[in-house]
């Protein structure tokens, strides 16, 4: 019988219509600024930087190294090295950015910045309510906007952050037990006099 697709298919439409007035959870409207779906933890819109201590300037894990620069597809990022050193949140004297920017008119959220860092500084935000009134200046992000706390991070993505932080927590854990050795050796040669 010709049409029986077409009865077939408005079955369905209206099966689904008259059945997501009695069942809440095949609603697909949400009143968007009252409610809002969560989203999922590997979501992700545009990059922000971590700092590890109270300070955003001064833990930032950014040490300038322009890695993400350089890979950055559409050429978004901006940085400016420092001339002097300062310590780190370990407290290694680092370089730091002077000035970072992203462009977010510009950024595409291909998350290749998070891929290349070594320092785990930079990593993607779920804040995607980013409309400005102007064009041009309100949409390039200042290191000051970027600088987001690593309980932040935390908060976000939670398994990321864990994961990141011990990997950290490992590393800062080596070079103190480098520096130990190094600092045994040093005490158990003998000094000629």
């Amino acid at each position: 019988m010709i049409g029986t697709g077409i009865l077939k298919g408005m079955a369905v439409t209206a099966r689904n219509f008259v059945g997501s007035y009695f069942e809440k959870d095949r609603l697909t409207t949400v009143q968007y600024p009252e409610e809002r779906d969560p989203l999922p933890e590997n979501y992700r819109n545009f990059p922000f930087l971590i700092y590890d201590t109270d300070d955003p300037e001064a833990g930032l894990r950014c040490v300038a190294c322009k890695i993400c620069e350089k890979e950055c597809p559409p050429q978004c990022i901006y940085i400016v090295k420092s001339e002097d050193k300062k310590p780190d949140y370990v407290g290694k004297p680092q370089f730091y950015a002077k000035v970072f920017d992203i462009d977010i008119s510009v950024c595409m959220s291909c998350q290749i910045c998070v891929e290349v860092c070594p320092f785990e500084a930079i990593k993607m935000d779920k804040v995607f309510e980013l409309s400005r009134r102007e064009r041009f200046d309100a949409l390039l992000l200042r290191k000051t906007d970027l600088a987001k706390s690593n309980e932040y991070y935390h908060s976000i993505c939670p398994t990321d952050a864990a994961e990141v932080d011990a990997k950290l927590a490992e590393a800062a854990a080596v070079v103190a037990k480098k520096k130990a050795a190094a600092a045994a050796a040093t005490a158990a040669t003998p000094t000629s006099g």
